[in-house]
């Protein structure tokens, strides 16, 4: 017979050694699921990007708290949520792990590892979204991020702490830009965060190799949500990203995170949104897909002196169709940034790359943290650019042209090709401010037409072995003398020179 007495005694001890940590979890049961979305009846207490526990193992994101119900989206086990099943709050909105152990890392957008390096023993978390910094507590952005691409820094310069926007259509070199400007923080004391959202896995290990062989790992993080991850994930990592930028900037560090890209993002929100039945506006977006770009760009900043001086640039890359730059999604994010270098498929398909249209690219803060001796130089270069092509519309025409338009035709050709840069070949400032010197003097009218680009790569390895006192003379933030400019033009009449004389002996031994 069993003593019922004796069995309620024991339930008693049981729950009297319970510990009450004054936490209450609310519960829920499933009222839906399909396509990645459920909806719960009965979580009382849950708040908007809140992580909830769903039986099983599973994990829900909190998006639509309606009158009787909490729409989420799952991260796992779509196929296996089922109608009824037990769902519970947690009281913590979504966090990313944070620290220097990321770095040289591969992780998804929760800070889990995809590298098979082991577990990240991070210092801490940070919540994924965050208020931007103040006003008040921002200060001016003076310092340049150098992309060591020539064309970039010398008309588009960033600065630290500026958005620069990189648009244009698939496969003209937006990211090719962003993993140079990577590669090219190498010494610079820059931690570098590559968001890739929505990409082929195929693509991001090619990207990931790049930065491997170029030493760049040692400083950056990747967040990966390829294609093949879920829709949650890709909403979320542009996010996370961001949040383990913040950590490094409230550091006092300096931070380059790329966001790539942010059309996918947007296509993801968008899938979400649908399917949880929210109004649908512009091009099937919902309502608030502005914001949605907008609090994430906004938390990119340079904090005042003050506030430890650290900063956020980013490079949100976003791609058009057929050069349609005033498509939704593109005006949207270049109304938010402070500038967009805008790549054209025609410049590419034709061989100028990068790819950069220099009418419609522009950089709203760069010019006041730009080098003195770039700025100096790099007066003139947008208007003879300009002038250049204009004129060259005109030569179509076939109409006979005078030896002035002549040399200005010949000029902007030869200094197109000046900024023609092979991808992964960063030049250094001071190897900038030698090349956009001898662009723009009488030296360049002695080189053939076609081989500028030859020229100048011959050029700079002639000056590094031979005449290396001008590179270490030259100082970039105090200005170009007239006595290192003349040196600078020696140096290169005196390599053409030499170029010629070999090319001559060459023609006579034949």
């Amino acid at each position: 017979m069993l003593d019922l007495n004796e069995i309620g005694k024991e339930l008693k001890e049981k729950i009297a050694k319970v510990k009450d940590d004054g936490k209450s979890r609310s519960t829920g049961k499933i009222v839906y699921s399909g396509d990645g979305i459920v909806k719960i009846a009965g979580l009382s207490d849950v708040k908007y990007n809140e992580l909830l526990d769903v039986r099983g193992g599973y994990h829900a994101l909190a998006l639509n708290l309606e009158h009787d119900s909490v729409g989420a989206v799952l991260f796992s086990g779509e196929d296996r949520v089922r109608f009824g099943d037990y769902v519970y709050s947690t009281g913590k909105t979504l966090e990313m792990k944070v620290g220097s152990a990321l770095l040289g890392r591969i992780v998804n957008p929760l800070g889990e590892p995809l590298d098979g390096l082991g577990e990240i023993a991070a210092e801490a978390s940070r919540p994924i979204e965050y208020p931007a910094p103040a006003i008040m507590d921002r200060g001016k952005v003076n310092k340049p991020l150098q992309t060591g691409i020539l064309a970039i820094d010398s008309m588009i310069p960033i600065g630290r702490g500026q958005r620069e926007l990189i648009i244009g259509d698939r496969q003209t070199g937006k990211t090719a830009i962003a993993v140079d400007t990577i590669l090219n923080q190498k010494g610079e004391n820059v931690i570098c965060i590559y968001v890739s959202i929505g990409q082929k896995a195929s693509s991001l290990a090619k990207i990931i190799n790049t930065l491997r062989q170029g030493g760049a790992m040692e400083y950056t993080c990747v967040v990966s949500a390829t294609a093949d991850d879920a829709v949650p994930l890709q909403y979320i990592a542009p996010y996370s990203g961001c949040a383990l930028a913040e950590h490094f900037m409230y550091q006092g560090k300096d931070v380059l995170i790329v966001y790539d890209d942010l059309s996918k993002h947007a296509v993801a929100y968008r899938a979400m949104s649908l399917l949880l039945k929210r109004p649908a506006g512009r091009e099937a977006y919902p309502g608030d897909v502005f914001y949605l770009h907008s609090r994430l760009l906004e938390r990119s900043a340079k904090l005042s002196e003050e506030k430890g001086g650290g900063s956020i640039t980013a490079l949100p890359i976003v791609e058009t169709l057929a050069g349609d730059i005033s498509a939704y999604i593109p005006t949207n994010v270049i109304s938010i940034t402070d500038g967009q270098i805008y790549l054209e498929s025609e410049l590419f398909n034709s061989g100028v790359r990068p790819a950069v249209n220099v009418g419609l690219s522009v950089s709203r803060v760069g010019g006041s943290a730009q080098r003195k001796a770039i700025r100096q130089i790099s007066g003139q270069l947008r208007i003879n650019l300009a002038q250049y092509r204009e004129l060259a519309i005109f030569m179509q025409f076939g109409s006979d042209l005078d030896s002035e338009t002549q040399k200005t035709l010949s000029r902007g050709a030869k200094l197109t090709d000046t900024l023609k840069q092979r991808q992964y070949l960063n030049y250094t400032v001071r190897e900038m401010i030698v090349l956009l010197t001898v662009a723009q003097s009488n030296v360049i009218d002695g080189v053939p037409a076609k081989k500028v680009g030859e020229y100048n790569e011959g050029l700079l390895d002639y000056i590094r072995v031979n005449r290396k006192e001008i590179l270490d003379g030259l100082d970039p933030d105090a200005g170009l003398s007239e006595e290192m400019k003349e040196k600078i033009l020696a140096a290169a009449q005196e390599y053409l020179n030499f170029v010629s004389d070999e090319e001559a002996e060459g023609e006579k031994n034949v």
